[in-house]
Parts: structure tokens; C-alpha cells; sequence
């Protein structure tokens, strides 16, 4: 058997190692992680994980945007009409897919099984025009759980554009709404408000409980580039009522950096806030806040869960779901009303 991972973030990563740790092997068994450049910045992970030897093949996908492709935004204009949006739509999903095959590294035939996290990057409709089975997965941690993208974006002539997804493969749905897509894995089917039947539950917590010491070593050295830092960090918590603050890539950087300066103010009253930046998020919190205690932003979340040193006082977090985190005595989700005082409502409240 020959898998594949097509992975746009850390945490794809790591599920992706997580999901194989799980996963009884023959020896015969190939396994390619295949990391696209598109929107994460991975700095020296493609050669951690190539030293740990846990892949077979560590790739680099210099994937690209549709808005890499002028003739792509052309179509992409409101034409006044959603039939004839719908025929640009069409026109679109084939030119893309056409726009994309030569930036893509390997032949997606020659693997018997192929998981895409995120597929509605421009992999996903490649796969799709090429006529490539895969498995989809979810994004994060309950990602479908605020709403779910595939309707959000097609709430217009939804049914006919489902039609034309996964019956015709005329246009591209995210999320399991393609022709091509075996199934979603998601974490919890029951906080998505949708019964689509392609859901496939796979709690992301039974994967992390049944891993051995062993396992859990291998991830932190793949993901815990300065464990000297990290020890430290560690060390300071202990001593003092630590606060957990989750940074996300939230709005532009200077209302960012107005909610996060708000909310160590606030909870600096409480104990020691600490900093954990999100992979993607671009404001540099270490020259902003100088004084606040941070992790390296590289470090996925989920190593906290899985380190069982680490505990804290509370985390904080606007969007990012907390349903798996025990590594806090109190947990603080903070979603739209917080958010409302710093954006037009408009922006964040998205409905189906």
C-alpha cells in the first residue's frame, strides 16, 4: 500500500504522523508527505521529519493560489447573473486545474490511498478535473463546527451547484461535496450542523491517548525545533498562576495587535500570561510584547496535550475550539460578542 498526505499547515502534519502512528503496517507499506508551501511558511520541518525517518518521502508542492493566475480573477468577476456566474464558475474550475498540473510534484495515480487536509485549495479541484479519488479531512480541530464552507460558499443555487459538483465534477464544492471525494474525516459529527452522510467520524483525542512514550518523542523532535526554549517556558509556568493566550491570524495587524494587548492587559491581573502564536499568524509578538513569555509559534498546540509537564491556570482563545485541551484547569472561548468590538459584526458572523 502507497498513502499520501497533502498537508498546508503544522497541524496537518502532525495528524498526518498521528493517523500513521495509529495505523497497523506492513512492512511493505510507503508513506509520502507531500507539504505545500502555498500558505505556511515551514522553515526547517521538511528535514526534521526527513531525520526522523518516519516518512518514506518528504516532498515540497509548491502549490499556487488561483490569484497566481490573472485569467483566473477575470472569471471570478460578478457577471450579474448566477447562471452566467455559474458558466464562468465551470469555465474556471477547468483552467485551473490546468493552470495548476505543472507545479504539481507527483502522480497522484500511482498512490492506493490520498488524504488532503484543507481540499478546497487548488489541489482539491485538481483532483477532481483529473478524476483522482481521496479522502478529505478536516482543516483543524472542528472546523465545520462554526459552519460549514462548502454551504457558505455556494448558498446561491446550492442544490444545482451540489449537482453539478458531485454529480457532473462541472465546478468544485470543498469538503466532501465533490465527485471525487471518497469521505470527510472530521473530529465530532455532532457539532456540525449538517447530516451529509460522507462525514466520517475520528476523534483527534483517541489518536493521541493510544500513542506510546516512544511516539510522543518522535513529534517533539520533529516539532519542537528549540527544546532548550521550550523547557524553559515550561519552567517559568510552573512557577508562577501561568495564563495560556491563543493568538490566531485574525483580522489586519493592527487590530490584532489591539485585541492581544487587550487581552494581556486584562488577564496579566490574573497570573503570568504566556503567548502561543498560530503557525500562520504574521504579527511578530516578541517585538510587540517584549515582556510576555511566548512559544515558538511552530509548535502545534496539541504538543501541550500531549506533554504532560505543561499545565495551566486558563487558555484563552477567540476562535480556535477548545473541546480536547486538558492541559488547563479553566478554559475561556471568547467567538463573535468579543470579536464585535473590534470589527464590523459582518466581517466574522458568517450564516448559511
Amino acid at each position: 500500500m502507497e498513502r499520501i498526505y497533502v498537508c498546508h499547515t503544522y497541524y496537518h502534519v502532525l495528524i498526518s504522523i498521528v493517523k500513521e502512528m495509529n495505523r497497523v503496517t506492513e512492512k511493505s507499506d510507503k508513506r509520502t508527505l507531500l507539504i505545500s508551501r502555498m500558505s505556511t511558511d515551514f522553515e526547517e520541518l521538511k528535514e526534521r521529519v526527513e531525520r526522523s525517518g518516519f516518512f518514506d518521502t518528504v516532498i515540497d508542492f509548491d502549490e499556487k493560489r488561483d490569484s497566481y493566475f490573472p485569467e483566473l480573477m477575470e472569471l471570478k468577476k460578478d457577471r450579474g447573473s448566477s447562471f452566467l456566474n455559474l458558466f464562468n464558475r465551470i469555465k474556471y474550475t477547468k483552467l485551473l486545474s490546468k493552470f495548476e498540473e505543472p507545479y504539481v510534484p507527483v502522480d497522484f495515480k500511482k498512490y492506493d490511498d490520498i488524504y488532503v487536509f484543507c481540499d478546497g485549495d487548488p489541489i482539491g479541484t485538481y483532483l477532481n478535473q483529473h478524476k483522482i479519488k481521496y479522502h478529505a479531512v478536516e482543516d483543524g480541530l472542528d472546523t465545520l463546527k462554526p459552519l460549514v464552507q462548502a454551504k457558505f460558499d455556494n448558498k446561491g443555487l446550492f442544490k444545482l451547484k451540489k449537482f453539478f459538483s458531485m454529480r457532473l465534477n462541472l465546478i468544485f464544492m470543498c469538503d466532501g461535496y465533490s465527485k471525487y471525494c471518497i469521505d470527510m474525516e472530521v473530529n465530532d459529527k455532532t457539532v456540525i450542523d449538517d447530516d451529509f452522510y460522507k462525514y466520517v467520524e475520528i476523534p483527534r483525542a483517541k489518536l493521541f491517548d493510544a500513542l506510546s512514550k516512544e511516539q510522543i518523542q518522535t513529534i517533539q523532535k520533529i516539532f519542537v525545533k528549540d527544546a532548550d526554549k521550550l523547557k524553559t517556558v515550561i519552567e517559568k509556568c510552573d512557577e508562577k498562576k501561568a495564563i495560556l493566550i491563543l493568538t490566531e491570524p485574525l483580522c489586519s495587524l493592527d487590530v490584532r495587535k489591539n485585541i492581544f494587548s487587550d487581552l494581556i492587559n486584562e488577564y496579566s491581573k490574573e497570573g503570568m500570561v504566556v503567548l502561543k502564536p498560530h503557525p500562520r499568524d504574521e504579527l511578530n509578538y516578541e517585538s510587540e510584547f517584549p515582556d510576555v513569555l511566548s512559544f515558538d509559534r511552530t509548535v502545534p498546540m496539541e504538543i501541550f496535550r500531549i506533554n504532560k509537564n505543561i499545565k495551566f491556570s486558563k487558555i484563552i482563545s477567540v476562535y480556535t475550539q477548545l473541546a480536547n485541551v486538558d492541559f488547563a484547569e479553566e478554559k475561556v472561548f471568547l467567538g463573535h460578542d468579543f470579536m464585535d468590538k473590534y470589527e464590523d459584526p459582518k466581517i466574522h458572523r458568517k450564516t448559511i
